[in-house]
């Protein structure tokens, strides 16, 4: 690899994120600041293939850490998964001069990048952006804070509506192979339920719990389930759960995509900007095919092929504060 880096590119890939743009403004004015040049690359891998890369400067990012989504855009790129494509993005950024990337998304971005950098004499850094913080190697990955507090909020309102009607709610959030937007929200707005996908649901224990609540006249329950859970999501639990309990008036509630948007939160923005600052510090020292996470609130850099293999772990620890808190 090129030892000295003189031109960065940026990208975001995969599912959107809160903060996300807040990390691409920290990369663009922390390369600026080091006289590095700075490319934007437009929709994930897609944009190095289509050679869809404009240089940025510091009033590119100006007005944008307040805004969700990505100014970047994203996508996910099938033709990346082959080496021709692959080989065709390295060109482009070859002809550009670009010999640094700087990758925001979650584990299948950092896959892509881990096998591009592996082909290819380009460093490659990893920044953690996905709301699910599925992660190893880093306390928080961007957007997590905000999804769960968007998530948070909808379910408190959904709360009031319950009481009101003295309803059983099902609420399906967000997290396809991880639960710690269910673990987290539910915890915080005292759902008597969660489901998640590290822990196998137990249908005849949710059922015999809500009997019993029922039964102690407890009209008002909630239970929040990952998308992802081994079980189903919301719709299929409350199938089971109406067809055992039909006396308990039970609603459903996806709330879908609603956690992804939004303006991030202050924490969001913090972490965003300073993994995309240490992200550049990391190109300009060597230190490359690293993911830059937070761990004691310190700067924590986990090899590229670590952070894609392995996962953060839901201790039981906090399923038994589950238990203990809703009964």
């Amino acid at each position: 690899m090129e030892k000295k880096v003189t031109k960065i590119g940026v990208l975001t890939s995969g599912g959107d994120a809160p903060g996300m743009n807040a990390a691409i403004r920290a990369v663009v004015r922390t390369g600026i600041y080091y006289g590095i040049e700075v490319f934007g690359i437009m929709h994930g891998y897609s944009g190095m293939i289509e050679n869809d890369i404009i240089p940025m400067h510091s009033r590119s990012v100006a007005n944008i850490i307040q805004r969700g989504g990505t100014i970047l855009k994203t996508a996910r790129c099938k033709e990346f998964f082959e080496y021709e494509g692959r080989k065709k993005a390295y060109n482009n950024l070859k002809k550009l001069g670009i010999n640094g990337l700087v990758i925001i998304g979650g584990d299948g971005s950092f896959r892509g990048a881990h096998k591009f950098s592996n082909e290819f004499d380009i460093p490659c850094i990893g920044i953690p952006g996905t709301i699910d913080k599925d992660i190893a190697g880093t306390d928080f990955t961007i957007g997590f804070d905000t999804a769960v507090n968007t998530a948070v909020e909808a379910i408190d309102k959904i709360r009031d509506t319950a009481d009101a009607h003295d309803r059983l709610f099902i609420i399906e959030v967000m997290g396809r192979d991880a639960g710690y937007i269910a673990l987290h929200s539910g915890i915080a707005t005292g759902a008597e339920h969660i489901l998640i996908p590290e822990h196998k649901t137990d249908i005849e224990e949710l059922i015999d719990s809500l009997t019993e609540k029922e039964r102690r006249k407890k009209l008002v329950n909630m239970v929040v389930v990952a998308e992802g859970d081994n079980f189903g999501g919301a719709e299929d639990v409350a199938k089971v759960v109406k067809e055992r309990i039909p006396t308990a008036d039970t609603r459903v509630c996806v709330l879908g995509h609603i956690q992804r948007g939004g303006s991030p939160s202050c924490l969001d923005r913090l972490i965003a900007s300073r993994m995309g600052y240490s992200a550049v510090e990391c190109l300009i020292e060597g230190k490359y095919n690293v993911m830059v996470g937070i761990v004691n609130n310190k700067m924590h850099y986990t090899p590229m092929e670590r952070a894609v293999k392995a996962k953060q772990k839901i201790t039981e620890e906090w399923l038994k504060v589950v238990k203990i808190l809703a009964s």
